[in-house]
């Protein structure tokens, strides 16, 4: 099913339904500031379950947490004062930012990681569904070869991502695709490692770093 919205201006019984729909261990397909992302709570087993037989059980994958607030992450990974800083400096925004994790990334999602990817996007319909929800996502790019990909995948071309939301109903698994009418650029983010001593760019996507 795809419900229409107007980004500046989103229909709130839009983001309610979808909302339930995360809630109740769905997955809800979504345009974000870079490209399409296929999204659940990460607070459902269920939607977590859904979310990694989309990735072939997502062996050697970690899914990226996405937020609005760096608080938010609070139990999934670990924030130095340094790496805050680095992440306040440039989020919201296309960007995901690879940190050590923490206790509660294993307890949510059953699989063990050193390392988890933290998003904070500046679209307004990511951000909303967020903010209606009350809990981060986790989220994966969608494409048109859902395969074990790893998030910061410097490879991984942009060939592969949807323009149109119509598109996204390719993939079965997703109960609910929120639109904003409009063609998506196929943009990827910018991958920056801030687990180590010195920041690696793993991957440059629209987000710029210097």
């Amino acid at each position: 099913m795809i419900e229409y919205v107007i980004p500046e201006n989103i229909d709130t019984r839009i983001l309610k339904r979808a909302a339930a729909v995360l809630d109740n261990g769905g997955l809800v397909a979504h345009p974000t500031d870079t490209s399409w992302h296929i999204s659940c709570s990460a607070f459902s087993a269920k939607g977590i379950e859904k979310l990694k037989k989309l990735k072939n059980g997502a062996k050697g994958y970690l899914f990226t947490l996405m937020i609005n607030e760096i608080a938010q992450a609070s139990g999934f990974a670990l924030i130095n004062t340094p790496q805050y800083k680095i992440i306040h400096r440039l989020a919201p925004g296309p960007y995901v930012f690879v940190l050590e994790s923490a206790g509660k990334l294993k307890k949510m999602t059953g699989m063990k990681r050193k390392e988890v990817g933290i998003r904070i996007p500046s679209d307004n319909i990511s951000r909303s569904l967020i903010d209606t929800l009350g809990k981060p996502l986790f989220s994966t790019t969608a494409a048109k070869e859902m395969g074990n990909n790893q998030w910061w995948d410097p490879e991984f071309a942009e060939e592969h991502l949807f323009e149109m939301g119509w598109e996204v109903e390719s993939i079965q698994e997703i109960d609910l695709i929120i639109d904003g009418g409009e063609p998506l650029n196929k943009n990827l983010t910018t991958v920056l490692d801030l687990s180590g001593e010195e920041v690696t760019v793993i991957r440059e996507g629209l987000g710029k770093y210097n």
